[in-house]
């Protein structure tokens, strides 16, 4: 049971990379670039975490759907996966996002006379 929350975490993963490979919204469109932009915000969450672990704020609670490896002193390694969710989730929403709201102004101007 200890691998629940991993392999959850993965499976949401594994349909956000499909999803992007179907409608080629982020890693898929330029993938050097949205390389470099994952890693930078998961390194700035892992860095925020970092932080708040030494300022004593973020605690490991222990459940049993976690595998219990650490990737650091309170810091389990199903918090890596999740923060590369949180950024690719964040990512193909923006992208979404601003595919159409581009595609709205474009039927907006064609609209006008």
């Amino acid at each position: 049971m200890g691998l629940v929350y991993l392999l959850s975490t993965l499976a949401g993963l594994a349909c956000l990379v499909l999803l992007d490979r179907r409608y080629r919204l982020f890693l898929w469109r330029k993938p050097g670039a949205a390389a470099l932009v994952l890693l930078c915000g998961v390194g700035f969450f892992l860095l925020w975490d970092t932080a708040g672990i030494r300022l004593n704020i973020f605690h490991r609670g222990e459940t049993p759907i976690m595998t219990g490896l650490l990737l650091a002193p309170e810091l389990p390694l199903e918090e890596l996966f999740f923060l590369i969710f949180l950024c690719y989730v964040t990512m193909i929403l923006f992208t979404l996002l601003l595919a159409w709201l581009t595609s709205r102004h474009a039927e907006e101007s064609e609209e006008r006379p």
